[in-house]
This record gives structure tokens, sequence and C-alpha cells, in this order.
């Protein structure tokens, strides 16, 4: 019997250990890491990369048309029947035909076509460095939202645990009748407003954590463990400096420039339609047989000339209306520009904001701390309130998180900033 509970003793651990062991991964994640996954998963890069493939693809399809073009014909029939009382039986009749064409002049019409979709084709590619660039911020933003969310949820559980205390304190000086009963009803309140806080604080968590799973397309389901964290590093550069950079580096910008060049283009495309288009051609045919024969065939060599002397002011509306469109297109480059000049602005001065906040909440902890500490001191002997607890703990809650607030506010201006400015560095 000794030996069976020897034997049943180590079951019972492998049993507990296998059973009771943590089994689920959490994967770590740096910021390095979340905007590389992103780079890779996100749908909107792929669906860019996808964009520029079509580009390329049109560009290819512009230059073939203003090259030689080789078409083969051929007919073949059977019939049968009385034509003029001659009977047919089974008549049998093949025609095929061979032809080459050449435009020898189109009014400059290839190279004006070609040299649009050499211009659409930067553009995607512009697009789709852009959309790396907007994907980054984002990534990057979302990081820094999960970490405050996250900083923000270990403040409220202090607070609530410290309410906690003190209401097991106020509780224990009420048993023995040294407080009145108001001051267990507002501790009991205090804590109640601060688990809502909790709270909601944990659900704004979760869905921040959601939000970043997304954008890097990971499993919602997956554990995560950010492994990053803020870290204050100056911004030095002036305002002035960076609108200048932002002007030469955003590729949207640069987008809205290219619309302009090919708005120019399509006038001259439209006004190539009064010019006349040049062709030359070479054909072969033959019929009665599969291939020519030395009895049966013929050549045909020839230049066409098309020019079109009156189409009813098709041209004149044509371009008219590429000449709107040069204008439209140069009022949204200036657009563009104004909204440029707007969002570095915004994100400069935003930055900066955040960074005196910053710098003025650093002291405001240990203050807050030490206030506490002194009114709960004074309650215990008596020479205290139960409002100056909760006013102290409820402004150390806040010191905390100002200086959080202010901390990842700083990290995601100054990040918007560098986007707002086309900044696109391989480091964070």
């Amino acid at each position: 019997m000794k030996q069976n509970h020897l034997l049943i003793l180590p079951l019972l651990l492998f049993a507990t250990v296998f059973f009771y062991s943590p089994s689920g991964y959490c994967q770590s994640l740096s910021i390095q890491e979340a905007v590389k996954m992103a780079l890779q998963n996100n749908l909107d890069i792929k669906i860019a990369a996808r964009k520029e493939d079509q580009a390329l693809a049109e560009l290819s399809g512009t230059k073939s048309q203003y090259g030689v073009t080789i078409s083969l014909g051929s007919n073949f029939s059977i019939s049968d029947g009385i034509t003029d009382g001659i009977q047919k039986e089974f008549e049998r009749d093949n025609t095929t035909s061979l032809s080459a064409n050449y435009p020898l002049y189109s009014a400059g019409k290839d190279k004006i076509n070609t040299n649009i979709k050499e211009q659409a084709l930067h553009q995607s590619k512009l697009n789709t460095i852009r959309t790396a660039e907007n994907i980054k911020n984002d990534t990057i933003k979302a990081y820094y939202d999960v970490l405050e969310a996250q900083k923000t949820v270990d403040v409220d559980k202090e607070s609530v645990d410290n309410y906690q205390k003190h209401l097991n304190n106020v509780n224990q000086l009420y048993s023995a009748g040294s407080v009145p009963k108001s001051d267990l009803l507002r501790s009991q309140v205090a804590l109640s407003n601060a688990t809502q806080t909790l709270i909601k604080a944990k659900n704004t968590y979760n869905i921040d954590i959601i939000t970043l799973k997304n954008i890097i397309k990971m499993n919602r389901d997956e554990p995560l463990l950010l492994t990053d964290d803020f870290k204050y590093t100056v911004f030095n550069k002036a305002l002035p400096y960076c609108l200048e950079y932002a002007t030469i580096h955003r590729n949207d910008l640069k987008e809205a420039k290219i619309d302009y060049l090919i708005a120019q283009k399509n006038i001259d495309l439209s006004k190539a339609d009064y010019k006349p288009t040049v062709s030359a051609s070479v054909s072969t045919g033959w019929s009665k047989q599969v291939m020519p024969s030395e009895n049966d065939h013929d050549y045909t060599v020839g230049i066409s000339a098309d020019w079109n002397v009156f189409d009813n002011g098709l041209t004149k509306a044509n371009i008219k209306a590429s000449e709107a469109e040069l204008e439209q297109a140069q009022l949204t480059l200036q657009q563009k520009n104004d909204s440029i000049d707007l969002e570095v602005r915004q994100a400069y001065f935003n930055m900066r904001e955040a960074e005196k906040r910053f710098k003025s909440t650093q002291t405001t902890i240990a203050q807050a701390e030490e206030d506490l500490f002194i009114a709960q001191e004074k309650y215990k002997v008596g020479a205290g309130i139960i409002l100056d607890i909760i006013d102290a703990q409820l402004a150390l809650s806040t010191a905390r998180l100002n200086h959080i607030s202010a901390q990842y506010d700083y990290a995601r201006y100054k990040t918007e900033l560098q986007n707002s400015m086309g900044m696109n560095k391989e480091d964070i």
C-alpha cells in the first residue's frame, strides 16, 4: 500500500504541471518589429503595389500601340446549291491575308501618351512610398496608444487599491466610533468612482490593442507584449526648416505636381488632333490553298494619311476641357501646399506643447505623493478630514495621468510631425 502512494504522488505532480502550467504563447513586439509587420501585411500597401503594377502594364500597352502591328486573317467556306442554273456540289473557298502596319507620323501623340503613362507610373511609385510612410506613422501612434492605455490602467488600479486600503482603515475607525458615518460613505463613493474609471481604462486598452493588431494584421486573440517604451529625444529643428523640408520631400505633393504636368501634356495631346497622321502598311494574300503559291498570291505596299479637316468643333472643345483640367490641377496643387503647411504647423505646435507639459509634470508627482502621505497621517491621528485624503488621492492620480499623457502626446506628435514633413528614415 505504501508503494502505491509513492507511485501516485509523482503522477499527481505530473498532472498538476501538465494541466495547469501556462501554455499560451505571448508574442513580444518592438516598435521596429510592429512597423515591419505592418509594411508586410497591411492591405493598403498591397493595394498600392497592385496599382503600381497596373500603371506599369498601361505604360507597356501605350508603347506597343506605336510599334509594328501584324495581323493574320483567314476565311474558309463550303457552298452547295444552284446558281444561274449551275449545280454547286460542296465547292470550297479559302482566302488568307497577312498584313503589317507601322505609324510613321502621329503628330507627336506617341511621345506625349508615353510620357503621360511614364509620369503616371512615377506617381504610383510615389503613392506606394507615401502609403508606407502613413502606415508606419499609424503603427507607431497605435503602439504608443497601447503603452499609454496600459500605464493608465496601472495608475487607475493603484488608485483603486489606495481607496480600498483607505476604506478598510475608515471601517476600522468607524467600528471603533472614532469617525462619523459620513466619512465611511464618502470613502465608499470614492472607491466606486475610482472603480468606474478603471473599468473604462481597461476598455480603452482593449480597443487600442485590437487597433494595433488590426494595423499589423496580427491574430486578435494572440497575447501581445510590447517591449519598447517612451524615450524622450529632443527634436531640435525649427519650424521654418520643417516647412521647407516638407515642400521638398512630401511624396503626395510630388504626385500633385505630376498631375499638373500631365494636365499640360493633355493640352498638347488635344492640339495634336489638328495635325494629320501617316502610316505605312505591307500586306499579302492568297486563296484556294492553305499556303501561297506561284500562281495565287499578291503583295501590297502603301502609305496612308489621315487628316481630320473639319470635326465640327470637337478638337476645340477637347482643348478647352484640357485647359480647364490644367487650371483644376493648379488649384489642387496650391490646396495641397496649403494643407501640408497646416499639417506641419499643427504637429509642430502640438509637439512643443506636449514637451512643455512633459517637463512641467516631472516634479508634480513627487509633490502629490508627499501631499497624500501627509493627509493620511493627519487623518490617522485625528488632525485631518476625509476630504483631504480624497482630494490628495485624486491629485496624485491626475498628476501621474498628466505625466503619462504628456509623454505619449510628445511621442505621437513628434511622429506625426516627421510624417507630415515626409521624413522616410529607417530609425524611429
